[in-house]
């Protein structure tokens, strides 16, 4: 089974608690084990464990992460990195070859992403080169490297289920 990883830069905590929240929520929820925060902001960490207790499953979540050392030390161990950009090789013509890796590091970045990262990174991606966000980004990159298998994805360590039901919200205990 293929391990990956988030890694989220550019986290400004008192403009993108959202955002970046949303991108942990969408890599547990794809397939991801856990998510590295280049910043430091406790709300998130708390907010993300919160929902892996309830909903289910092991992702995890570091804040405080020195960008460079994670991509260093992931590399080092002879991880893969995957740098999601509108500007990379278009995902379709490479997803294959990065299905293939063990480890994977997904780096997602905010609006301004130092320019080292494009040379550090095995793999500079883009799922469009239109304009989108980095939720978006890690979602559909995830689902490709997956191909639709992360979405048939239980928990059964997990406090809530969903009960799918066509004409309201269900969930058992």
């Amino acid at each position: 089974m293929t391990k990956v990883c988030i890694l989220r830069l550019g986290h400004r905590p008192f403009r993108d608690k959202r955002v970046t929240t949303h991108v942990g929520l969408a890599a547990r929820a794809f397939g991801a084990d856990g998510m590295y925060l280049a910043a430091s902001d406790p709300g998130i960490v708390e907010s993300l464990r919160d929902v892996a207790v309830r909903w289910g499953g092991e992702f995890f979540i570091e804040d405080g992460i020195s960008w460079k050392r994670c991509v260093r030390e992931w590399k080092k161990k002879g991880g893969t990195v995957v740098h999601l950009t509108m500007y990379g090789l278009p995902l379709k013509e490479v997803i294959g070859e990065i299905r293939e890796k063990e480890e994977i590091l997904v780096v997602a970045g905010a609006e301004k992403v130092p320019g080292e990262i494009y040379g550090l990174a095995d793999y500079n991606i883009s799922v469009t080169s239109q304009p989108h966000s980095e939720v978006s980004g890690v979602a559909v990159f995830l689902d490709h490297l997956f191909e639709g298998k992360e979405l048939d994805r239980t928990y059964p360590d997990a406090e809530l289920q969903i009960v799918p039901s066509r004409d309201g919200k269900r969930t058992v205990p």
